[in-house]
């Protein structure tokens, strides 16, 4: 009987694709293993096994696969069920779930390589170079387009190949090989024969003529002592500890040779252990442990608890007595951040109480890390696992918990590429699947979240007082209008500021300063003619780097150098106008030249341990001022942090988009709950035009109940989130008549269909164009009670298809955001 495959193929098609297997092969595929295919002409990728089965395609012949790559699955069946949700829900396709979702290490990587062809016998046909290049081919077997091209030199690769292409002379094919690599070490002992204290003694003596052997061997002995030898000479050591001793290398090659010493390969971890002298046990205060209670109590009516704590308040300590719960009653527990800025510390006092059987997940480990905490997840090696929203896609087998720490982060959303996905609703879904509880954590929650909580749908715990003897810190506005009438600034920093930024200097004490752009500027302005550079592929102006002397697009990565005198008129008068991180960063330095100054910004975090760099020298007590963007805003926890200063709070409440009033409160809170973490009281000053604001005097106050009461009565009048799903259609194309006729003749069907009240726009994006391609938006506002969701997706699909399909807008694009942010 012929065996059939389904598989996921990581491309936007909606559909699988049927495969044939070879019959050799027939009784060791299984779902959730990887199969090397050709899709098309000539690509070859990994693609996952969904179904095994009798069945031929009706529309094409099927493909024999090229490869099995597992002869167990890599993937679960719960994960192959998740990625259909997350497909059908945020409306793209299984395959482009599954490129997000499964690590690049678990992807095949394929190369061009050109072999011999054993049925060709005419040598008289061949050139003198293609002769001797024939030759290089039997000897080797076959090399790689790469070595062929330094074989020729000067010669033209391609016209060189396709002349021995034409003479049936070589095979061209390509090589598949898996990324993954596992982590090997050499190791070294001493023979069997030599591992007792009297014969390694007679063994050195008689090495007396050979000094440098004689040397190896002594740095042998001063690893593993004559008195230990009989005992651990069997598990040997590392040879990079004998090469980083200095010995020789000839030496040693020696030794091993005369069979003296012994070297063979072991299959290590890549990540650090954790001496278990150095685990540690927490303790509860009695408020953290009566949260701790109240939320294991709810969790057995309610499938997802909101736990709301003020910053400060110990949330991470109740967490982990939770997770040592769920761990002990034998399940598997994922903790979620937003970003992996979050994960340094918290990570750090999480090992300090786990140890190894915690795995870490985010994408600034390298392909072969992350493919050996999805191994130890398979295995069950890690019981729980610290990660961003990536590791909601892990192959859990017996999940109990996730917890979804500071749940308000829009970081958890994934914009581009697709799935567009919110990981903290995934999360829920997986929970609900794998009949697990969901944990959410935060000092300010989401509107959503903290809706569902007032309505009884999530069970709510809350903790309103800070751990220890920390009090909240005192709140004040700046009224920067006063400032400047006065003229008491100096640069863009107020009087009362800088004033405070000096005091806490005398007094040894560290500040924070966040303001929510980085650069040194928003842009440069040509005092004479007011030229301001532009960004060649976008529609917006390039932000001035100074340090690095660039003018820089933050959405498509255009850069050019900073022109010496205006391009336009020719001034040499030529300015920043604005403040960015990078400003602040100089402008501190310049006023307080004493003071140390660090910037934590996506430009100083680029680096795998960047993150780690800063964070451990700022809490060293090195550096006195902490500046930076959303990076600053939550999680981390420094002693001697005792003022916060935040700049331009009015950009942040006056954005256009119905969550800014949310976003502001959220940010700016989140930022003051790094001020005075211990006995002495912190203080933050914002900067602001309009101390009156609502949402500013909300944040004073200290008051998230008022604020969400006074929010959710206009979110209910203009019938927003929670109230309503929003869909956001992004329409685009380098042609902007194109994309607006497109985006216009697709908002008039939807209101066809759903009527005009649903539909706004569409209006022109907020950046109008990025990467020469014009933006066209449409929302969707989507009643939750009265809509069939699923069947206007359904209609929504359809409209698409029909639209992109049409001639005239085949070159369009559409980018379909459910639930946007």
């Amino acid at each position: 009987m012929d065996v059939f495959i389904d598989v996921i193929l990581p491309v936007p098609i909606p559909q699988f694709f049927t495969y044939r297997l070879p019959r050799h092969l027939a009784e060791l595929a299984k779902v959730g293993c990887r199969v090397v295919v050709e899709f098309g002409k000539s690509r070859v990728m990994t693609a996952l096994v969904v179904k095994i089965h009798g069945n031929p395609p009706e529309k094409y012949p099927a493909k024999y696969i090229q490869e099995l790559l597992d002869t167990e699955p890599v993937v679960t069946p719960t994960q192959i069920w998740l990625f259909q949700w997350v497909a059908e829900y945020y409306m793209c396709t299984a395959g482009e779930v599954m490129n997000v979702a499964l690590p690049s290490g678990l992807k095949i990587s394929s190369q061009s390589k050109i072999q011999y062809n054993p049925d060709f016998h005419h040598d008289e046909l061949l050139t003198d170079l293609e002769k001797s290049f024939m030759d290089v081919l039997i000897r080797e077997d076959s090399i790689s387009y790469e070595e062929a091209g330094r074989l020729l030199g000067e010669q033209d690769l391609n016209k060189f190949l396709k002349s021995l292409v034409a003479k049936h002379a070589i095979i061209l094919f390509e090589e598949v090989n898996e990324r993954y690599k596992p982590k090997l070490i050499k190791k070294i002992r001493l023979h069997s024969d030599y591992a007792t204290d009297e014969n390694a003694l007679m063994l050195l003596e008689s090495l007396g003529k050979a000094k440098k052997q004689q040397e190896v061997l002594l740095k042998y002995l001063s690893i593993i002592p004559l008195d230990q030898l009989s005992e651990k000479n069997e598990e040997g050591i590392d040879k990079q500890r004998l090469k980083e001793a200095e010995v020789s290398d000839s030496a040693l090659a020696a030794l091993i040779t005369k069979g003296i010493f012994e070297q063979w390969e072991v299959q290590v971890s890549r990540f650090d252990s954790l001496e278990s002298d150095s685990l540690r046990e927490i303790q509860l205060s009695p408020a953290q442990e009566a949260a701790s209670d109240q939320i294991m109590g709810l969790f057995s009516t309610k499938d997802v608890v909101l736990f709301h704590g003020i910053t400060g308040s110990g949330k991470t300590e109740v967490y982990i007595d939770i997770i040592k719960k769920a761990l002990d009653s034998g399940t598997q527990v994922l903790f979620l951040l937003p970003e992996i800025a979050l994960t340094t510390q918290i990570v750090r006092r999480l090992k300090r109480v786990f140890g190894d059987t915690m795995g870490i997940y985010h994408s600034r480990f390298s392909d072969n890390e992350r493919v050996e905490v999805w191994r130890g997840v398979l295995d069950q090696k890690f019981q729980f696992v610290v990660g961003v929203r990536s590791s909601i896609f892990l192959p859990f087998s017996n999940l109990g918990l996730i917890i979804v720490d500071e749940e308000h982060e829009s970081s958890y959303k994934q914009f581009d590429p697709a799935p567009r996905y919110h990981a903290r609703d995934v999360a829920i879904m997986l929970a609900l699947k794998m009949k697990a509880r969901v944990l959410l954590g935060s000092a300010t929650p989401s509107m959503e979240s903290f809706y569902q909580a007032q309505t009884g749908k999530y069970g709510l715990v809350s903790l309103k007082e800070r751990f220890g003897n920390a009090q909240l810190p005192h709140i004040r506005l700046v009224n920067m209008r006063v400032e400047r009438e006065k003229k008491t600034l100096t640069k863009e920093f107020s009087s009362v500021l800088l004033e405070a930024i000096g005091q806490n200097i005398e007094n040894k004490k560290q500040s924070i300063i966040f303001q929510n752009r980085r650069g040194y500027a928003p842009y440069l302005n040509c005092q004479q003619c007011n030229w301001i550079p532009h960004c060649n592929q976008c529609s917006v102006t390039l932000t001035h780097h100074l340090n690095a002397r660039t003018l820089i697009c933050h959405y498509c990565g255009y850069s050019e150098s900073v022109p010496r005198v205006c391009p336009a008129c020719g001034s040499p008068h030529v300015r920043s106008v604005g403040v960015g991180t990078e400003r602040i960063e100089d402008d501190l330095r310049e006023i307080f030249p004493e003071a140390g100054v660090l910037r934590m910004d996506l430009d100083t975090t680029r680096t795998k341990n960047a993150y780690e760099n800063i964070i451990g020298e700022f809490e060293t007590g090195e550096v006195d001022i902490l500046v930076g963007t959303q990076m600053v805003t939550k999680g981390l926890d420094f002693d001697r942090v005792n003022l916060v200063g935040v700049f331009n709070a009015d950009k942040l409440i006056n954005f256009p988009d119905f969550r800014s009033g949310e976003r502001a409160f959220q940010l700016i809170t989140q930022v003051s709950g790094r001020a005075g973490r211990r006995e002495e009281k912190g203080i933050v000053l914002i900067q602001t035009n309009n101390p009156a604001n609502r949402v500013l005097q909300y944040i004073v106050d200290s008051d998230y109940e008022g604020f969400y009461a006074s929010e959710i009565k206009e979110r209910e009048a203009y019938n927003y989130p929670p109230f309503s799903r929003i869909i956001e259609l992004t329409v685009k194309d380098v042609d902007r008549n194109l994309a607006q006729e497109a985006a216009e003749v697709l908002a008039k069907r939807m209101k066809d269909y759903l009527g005009e009240q649903r539909i706004l726009g569409p209006e022109r994006g907020l950046v109008e164009r990025i990467r020469n391609k014009f933006h066209f938006v449409i929302w969707m506002k989507l009643e939750k009670e009265k809509m069939n969701i699923q069947a206007t997706k359904q209609y929504l699909r359809e409209e698409l298809v029909h639209l992109i399909t049409e001639k005239k807008f085949k070159s369009v694009q559409v980018v379909v955001n459910v639930d946007a942010v």
